[in-house]
């Protein structure tokens, strides 16, 4: 009986020590994926998203995107910003179009009908899912998807690592105690 608990003990030791020297330096990783991860759920419910505002025009012809884009990189340039466009996203239903830029987190929202801006605000989402998946790092040093996909693959593998010890640690001595009955 000795033989056969002496090595799963050891073995336990073992799987203690590296999910302790493991798990110590990714618990800040954790923690950051976690706080943004409920950030980024309630994005919209603690307003770190501008709200989607609507067209103020009854009836009419949509802009063209290309001027839509037009009047959000001037919008940049009043305030100072950099007027490199990123993104542009329509929202037909109400009226509207979302300008976002690739250098910083400000959307212009344009009536799609007039061509007014309604809103000039900071996506605090944007920056907040940046730092859930580590691409905030590409974003202000490197503009690649090196440090993201170095931070994401290490901290899954760490995650795993830890959830198969944590049923290591779990399962075995309740094995041991069973063996030592016998």
């Amino acid at each position: 009986m000795k033989h056969t608990v002496q090595p799963k003990v050891k073995a336990l030791r073992l799987y203690r020590s590296f999910h302790k020297w493991i798990g110590v330096p990714l618990i800040i990783f954790f923690l950051v994926i976690g706080i943004t991860s409920i950030l980024l759920a309630w994005k919209k419910k603690v307003e770190l998203l501008p709200p989607t505002l609507k067209t103020k025009v009854e009836n009419g012809a949509w802009i063209l995107p290309s001027e839509m884009v037009r009047i959000g990189e001037e919008e940049m340039r009043k305030i100072g910003e950099d007027p490199e466009v990123d993104r542009l996203d329509i929202r037909p239903d109400k009226g509207i179009a979302k300008v976002t830029f690739k250098t910083h987190f400000t959307e212009v929202q344009v009536d799609g009908y007039s061509g007014e801006v309604l809103s000039v605000s900071t996506r605090h989402s944007d920056w907040i899912e940046k730092v859930h998946d580590g691409s905030i790092i590409d974003f202000y040093w490197t503009g690649e998807e090196g440090a993201k996909l170095t931070y994401s693959t290490l901290t899954a593998l760490g995650l795993l690592f830890l959830a198969f010890s944590g049923f290591y640690l779990w399962y075995y001595p309740k094995l041991i105690r069973k063996l030592k009955k016998s």
